[in-house]
């Protein structure tokens, strides 16, 4: 009777994350604390013991900051929910990026189980300036220079992007040939002007350093800050060439910044102009392909069946797990996963444990790098590369009082990457508990099912003409 006359004891909070290792790569904080989660932001860092209507036994576990993915192709409702048990809390298009910014944005409103955002895409603006239609990353005009007219259209569709909130504009140099330096650097000058950053695949160059030193000049020359993506597969096995080559460009003032995922073989389109010598492969090469959808190896007559069809591969492993693991542990590089679209539920295994896997293998196994130099890289990093365009930011990528509530648990002993070449869609182990904006999405590693607390990171929308860049019509030599 006295118990169930007793007053209820007030929850303080809605969730609390309770004796777990919280590690905050800003501050520094690395020390047991229960965390108090109210309203979607961390409103309570603190030794005492607090009291929430959802409580979460984090002993022994690490508390970290949501992980934030700068490069996810795949930003499908499924692909939110496997990115969300890798313990990605925020999943952004920044490479390739998207051709509707408004569109894009409006077709996910309320539906995604991470935060989402994009840029504006050069290629496929460029695809729509030149055709008036958007074939994707294949097509003779990607290797075609663009008119003075079409130039003024690319123009405009890519600032309107910027107007309408895109973070940044992405560009796929290995796929569009045809541009110019000279268009690529109006291209820089436009995103300088809107505070954006270019977020770029360098132009394929296994000889010298041709395909860095064209992009960090444009940036040099123009103002803008410059992000080369997936440095392991665009460098190779001379990564630490050009991890040197940045560094040196980061001393003399210009804004570079780069990013690998923690895999020796890529993901790509088969259509793309990346294979436009095929034919001349020996059948030795064309076994080092995987077709995706069915995980089978490919031969002379499946590629060429698929390249006319088009579709997603793996490619051969092309540089060594040494290379990875320079590029990993580099103190210039951050963690994006390069995680692609899922066909038939399946993609590159980088898709569904790239954090996973830095977790487990590069940091526990290997040593390569500190857990939390890993996590700084995963977390802090991307967010303030975001932040000058998008303030908002500042509240992500932190666990301290105020940051918005998105956090992963797991268990350092055991997170680990499962999915293979052959068997990519596999959840990674250790990810126990993962919270986005305040809402519990993944609990005891399972997806909590009809969650969608994901919300849109975007910039701030403006109406204006779009701002004037000289565009000099190319002249044959």
């Amino acid at each position: 009777m006295l118990l169930a006359c007793a007053p209820a004891v007030r929850a303080e909070y809605d969730i609390a994350v309770n004796g777990g290792r919280v590690i905050d790569p800003e501050s520094g904080i690395d020390k047991t604390l229960n965390v108090g989660v109210t309203a979607g932001r961390i409103a309570a860092l603190t030794e005492r013991p607090i009291a929430a209507a959802k409580q979460i036994d984090a002993a022994g576990r690490v508390v970290a900051p949501g992980f934030i993915d700068l490069h996810q192709h795949g930003q499908s409702i499924a692909n939110y929910e496997a990115q969300v048990r890798d313990g990605i809390t925020t999943a952004l298009e920044l490479e390739i990026g998207v051709e509707d910014v408004a569109g894009w944005y409006a077709d996910r409103a309320g539906k995604a189980a991470v935060n989402y955002g994009a840029s504006i895409s050069h290629p496929y603006s460029r695809q729509l300036a030149m055709l008036g239609r958007n074939p994707g990353l294949s097509g003779e005009s990607l290797a075609a220079e663009l008119t003075a007219a079409q130039y003024q259209h690319l123009r405009e569709r890519v600032a309107r992007g910027l107007d309408e909130g895109a973070l940044a504009v992405g560009f796929g140099l290995a796929y569009t040939p045809g541009a110019t330096g000279e268009e690529i650097t109006a291209m820089f000058r436009l995103a300088a002007e809107y505070d954006a950053a270019c977020h770029v695949h360098m132009r394929t160059n296994y000889e010298d350093f041709g395909n860095l030193e064209e992009v960090v000049q444009a940036a040099k020359e123009t103002g803008a800050r410059l992000h080369v993506v997936h440095l392991n597969s665009s460098a190779r096995d001379r990564v630490s060439q050009y991890l040197e080559r940045i560094l040196k460009a980061r001393t003399a003032g210009v804004a570079v910044t780069t990013e690998c995922y923690p895999y020796n073989r890529g993901s790509t389109l088969i259509q793309s102009h990346l294979f436009n010598d095929w034919q001349s492969y020996t059948d030795e090469q064309f076994g080092g392909y995987i077709w995706v959808e069915s995980g089978e190896t490919l031969t002379r007559e499946t590629f060429g069946r698929y390249r006319a069809r088009g579709g997603t591969i793996i490619t051969p492993p092309a540089y060594s797990e040494e290379s990875v693991r320079r590029a990993v542990a580099s103190p210039l590089t951050m963690i994006a996963s390069d995680g692609m679209w899922l066909d038939k539920g399946r993609a590159h295994p980088r898709s569904f444990g790239t954090y996973s896997r830095v977790l487990g293998r590069y940091v526990r196994e290997m040593q390569a790098l500190t857990l939390t130099d890993a996590l700084r890289k995963m977390t802090l990093m991307p967010a303030q590369l975001l932040a000058k365009r998008v303030p908002e930011m500042r509240n992500k990528g932190r666990i301290r009082l105020g940051a918005d509530a998105d956090i992963v648990v797991f268990d350092a002993d055991t997170v680990i990457d499962r999915g293979t070449f052959a068997d990519p869609a596999q959840s990674p182990a250790g990810i126990e508990h993962v919270i986005v904006n305040g809402v519990l999405t993944v609990e005891n590693g399972k997806l909590l099912r009809r969650v969608a607390a994901g919300r849109p990171v975007r910039a701030r929308q403006i109406r204006r003409d779009a701002p004037g860049t000289t565009w000099r019509q190319p002249q044959p030599d």
